[in-house]
């Protein structure tokens, strides 16, 4: 039988035991290539996601905006992994499990007895995911981390804004995303092992900086100091955000013949003489001179026309817009990026979320159930796990489950 490719995941059961954003993120990013996901939540409260987002009465009905964004596709079940039970009931449930990710402190799932060693007993060929903000070990290991402590620990909010403004935090939340991102990443990777059976550490910290390559190889390399540039592009000019008649335009005329075509389609082909702009480098020592320059033409017109224009010319151009408006717009309308649930548990109004940001043959990858309820899925999973009407009944009267 012909195997579905926006499904390279089938058949991979994953126990997602996460929180808020980088391990729910890495385990939606799963869900949608197929695997089958199991969040395993804590009774009575479940992932502290339920409980934020912009809509307070969903936060208040455990289905929070927050939560909502990151687990359609996910079944849940809850366990008190403080109790013998339900310590129990998860080492049944690793038994059938290709990969287990969580996102407490290093320490914790130890001081549970249930870190790795544990639990690859009970499954050697489990692909054990700890993601943390700072990793496994370290002088910081124990600390609490949340995005916008890593954005600054990473020196990302140093080199972000302008000299007046920055460090500035990155409008969202940057460190949780790219951690869940290499988690995925590095999950998928050590799934094609065999045989399996790993224990990955996944750091925000780290993670972050390893996407700061040129930031980072400038200062090691080039022994150039980070810095700020606002909307500039520190490699290249003209390159950065242009003010137009309604907004700004992004422009990257970042060769030579880019840069040729601009200043001849914007009627200033004089500037093409001027010493000041001869080579890249004197285009960027004098890129605010140059900027004030082409302003003069570009504030004449609606950054759309200009963009629709450049890229008819081959220059790369685009206006700045807002999240509702790029939304909105065919270019992600029209590829299946946003998925439309309805009869979400606890949600009296359809809701459309985010789907993965690849296609596979034309495909968009997705998940076909909504977020769940909390405990949703709990007794049918135990009762795959071969417990018992009354063993289930005992566990929810003491609140193992």
């Amino acid at each position: 039988m012909a195997t579905d490719p926006t499904k390279p995941l089938a058949g991979i059961r994953v126990l997602d035991l996460t929180n808020v954003l980088a391990g729910p993120f890495a385990c939606h990013q799963l869900a949608h290539l197929g695997a089958e996901v199991i969040k395993v939540e804590a009774p009575g409260r479940g992932d502290l996601a339920r409980n934020l987002g912009a809509d307070p009465e969903l936060s208040a009905q455990g289905m929070g905006i927050s939560f909502l964004a990151q687990n359609a596709g996910k079944q849940s079940i809850t366990l008190n992994l403080k109790d013998p039970r339900g310590k129990a009931a998860l080492k049944r449930l690793v038994s059938t499990a290709d990969v287990l990710v969580e996102n407490f402190r290093p320490g914790v799932m130890a001081r549970l007895d249930l870190g790795p060693e544990v639990l690859r007993a009970e499954n050697p060929r489990l692909v054990y995911c700890a993601i943390s903000g700072f990793g496994q070990d370290g002088p910081w290991a124990d600390r609490p981390a949340y995005d916008q402590i890593v954005q600054g620990a990473s020196g990302v909010m140093s080199i972000t804004g302008d000299a007046d403004s920055a460090p500035l935090r990155v409008g969202y939340p940057l460190a949780d995303t790219v951690g869940g991102l290499t988690a995925a990443m590095a999950i998928c990777a050590a799934l094609q092992a065999d045989p399996r059976g790993c224990v990955i550490d996944v750091s925000m910290l780290d993670s972050v900086l390893a996407t700061m390559g040129w930031v980072v190889s400038n200062h090691l390399v080039g022994g150039v100091a980070p810095a700020p540039q606002g909307n500039e592009n520190p490699t290249s000019a003209p390159s950065g955000a242009f003010q137009c008649a309604d907004g700004l335009l992004n422009i990257a005329a970042n060769r030579d013949e880019q840069w040729e075509t601009l200043a001849h389609h914007l009627g200033r082909a004089d500037l093409l003489e001027r010493p000041d702009y001869a080579t890249r480098e004197d285009r960027k020592a004098n890129r605010l001179t140059l900027k004030a320059e082409l302003e003069t033409v570009l504030t004449t017109r609606p950054a759309e026309e200009w963009a629709n224009a450049l890229n008819a010319q081959g220059v790369p151009a685009g206006a700045v817009m807002s999240v509702p408006d790029i939304l909105s717009h065919p270019q992600v309308a029209g590829r299946d990026f946003l998925a439309r649930f309805d009869g979400v548990p606890g949600v009296a109004r359809p809701i459309d979320l985010v789907r993965i940001g690849a296609m596979v043959d034309g495909q968009r990858p997705a998940v076909e159930a909504p977020p769940p309820a909390l405990g949703a899925q709990t007794e049918a999973i135990l009762q795959d796990l071969g417990y018992a009407e009354g063993e289930i009944a005992a566990m929810k009267r003491d609140g193992v489950t």
